[in-house]
């Protein structure tokens, strides 16, 4: 039986991937491709400068490749009728009941009206319940400067209180936009994490544990890595701006991820590895099933990776840059629409991480495509080596 990866061709994934760390410019790769069951994986570079080399079972901290996880939570919820997709989240969320929005995004803080419905679980599943990432520089608007001080401005890391306090911030603010107007970034995710604790009276992480992580023996992912497996953190790096190389953003030695966050972030807080998140993604690509364990219906996936995004949604707060005319989002990940590159199959679906870490799976290919890096990313786009990744796996399929 043929393979269904080219060897040959994924000698120019190898190469590629040993080039970025060879020249310093990625200090520790994990690419793993995944196909007709079928895996290939390889690891590239050292955990921290002159240290142990990166394996394939380092625990790399995956920034918002969490917020897919969170929406299958979510839905588990809602398959168990404990949440439903349309109905407000205020008895859950009392801090969200009674919202008042901004009349004019660049106006008063206070210069507010009434909202025009509750926001619903739909809403924080797709991000358009009117808060999140403003896409503009900061400053800009009077809004921003009310977001940070109040500690609710999406962050590389967690936030520093705790759920109920967090939550009583961000009801003492404005929405942006109103309920469903708009698709903004990243916070609905981390409202999500409370709705699930709040909604199965566990602490989010125990929920993830018992229902997602220990069925598809995801057995080293969790919001910080215990002592026992601290040497297999690596480092982070972010480039410096006024040498233009890089520098160590977080130490495994110091870093928040070595003990158990205040916050748990469901927008962003998980580790994990290329393993443990090929077995989530494989749940996916199985229509909700991997192995004996059913996580999820078949219409749940399906529903988690269409696109539930009008046009208008998708440019009304500037957001257009995350989805370049290609590709929609679904529950917690963008989804693909029309192929504009090699890899952008339409109904692939799957999400990136601001550390650094991109992950993807395509049924039409029956395909995940995983890629841990320690270079945080700077921009919305994906850097250069997320696009060779991606053109790589793709140029090795067989047919």
């Amino acid at each position: 039986m043929n393979s269904p990866l080219s060897l040959e061709r994924l000698g120019r994934l190898r190469d590629a991937m040993s080039g970025y760390v060879e020249r310093g410019e990625v200090p520790g790769i994990v690419a793993m491709i995944y196909r007709r069951g079928e895996v290939h994986a390889e690891a590239f570079g050292a955990l921290t400068p002159g240290g142990a080399p990166v394996r394939r079972d380092s625990i790399f901290r995956i920034a918002s490749m969490t917020k897919p996880i969170i929406a299958a939570a979510a839905m588990i919820l809602v398959e168990e009728c404990r949440l439903r997709l349309d109905d407000p989240v205020d008895e859950l969320l009392p801090e969200l009941a009674g919202r008042r929005v901004l009349r004019r995004l660049d106006g008063p803080v206070d210069d507010t009206v009434a909202a025009n419905r509750p926001i619903t679980l739909r809403d924080l599943l797709t991000f358009r319940l009117g808060f999140g990432a403003v896409m503009a520089p900061p400053g800009t608007y009077p809004i921003q400067e009310a977001i940070a001080e109040a500690g609710l401005a999406p962050s590389p890391t967690p936030p520093a209180v705790t759920p109920d306090e967090w939550m009583k911030r961000l009801g003492q603010l404005p929405l942006l936009h109103q309920p469903g107007e708009a698709w903004m970034y990243h916070t609905g995710s981390d409202i999500l994490g409370v709705l699930i604790a709040r909604a199965s009276g566990q602490e989010l992480e125990a929920f993830l544990k018992q229902r997602l992580f220990d069925p598809l023996g995801m057995k080293d992912t969790g919001f910080h890595v215990p002592v026992a497996k601290a040497d297999r953190l690596p480092a982070v790096y972010v480039r410096d701006p006024e040498t233009g190389g890089l520098r160590v953003f977080d130490d495994p030695q110091k870093s928040a991820w070595t003990r158990p966050p205040v916050f748990a972030s469901g927008g962003g807080g998980l580790v994990s590895t290329a393993g443990d998140y090929l077995a989530f993604c494989r749940m996916l690509l199985g229509k909700g099933r991997l192995g004996r364990e059913r996580i999820l219906s078949r219409p749940a996936v399906e529903l988690m990776t269409a696109d539930h995004l009008t046009a208008e949604q998708k440019e009304a707060a500037g957001a257009g840059r995350f989805f370049g005319g290609h590709s929609g989002w679904g529950f917690g990940g963008a989804v693909n629409l029309r192929r504009t590159q090699l890899w952008q199959t339409p109904g692939r679906f799957g999400w990136d991480g601001g550390f650094g870490t991109s992950g993807y799976t395509d049924p039409q290919e029956d395909l995940t495509g995983i890629l841990l890096t320690q270079r945080m990313m700077e921009s919305p786009q994906g850097p250069r080596v997320f696009t060779d990744f991606w053109t790589l796996v793709y140029q090795s399929l067989e047919d």
